[in-house]
């Protein structure tokens, strides 16, 4: 069961800042979310109905420090399509 407290972030990048001006908002949360899962949450806790949500699977990189190798956490990112009156302004988890 998807919970509000598997979205980690609303993204404030270059292409999420143009997206957001067409209605679409892009949000990062945990591999295990799903597409329903993401539709119920904003319906319960936003109370917005979204029409519609793609999502991207991104892995973490391997990354060095030192030598020794480590790996960043693997997230998924949902571009989700609001109605035209709807604003979600902050996310606060």
């Amino acid at each position: 069961m998807a919970d509000i407290t598997d979205i980690k972030s609303i993204m404030y990048t270059e292409k999420s800042l143009a997206l957001q001006e067409e209605g679409v908002i892009v949000v990062q949360t945990t591999p295990r979310m799903t597409k329903n899962g993401l539709k119920e949450v904003f319906k319960e806790f936003f109370g917005i109905t979204p029409l519609r949500v793609n999502s991207m699977r991104v892995n973490g990189k391997v990354k060095r420090f030192k030598g020794i190798e480590g790996k960043r956490p693997d997230l998924k990112k949902f571009y989700v399509k609001l109605p035209e009156d709807a604003k979600i302004e902050s996310l606060a988890v």
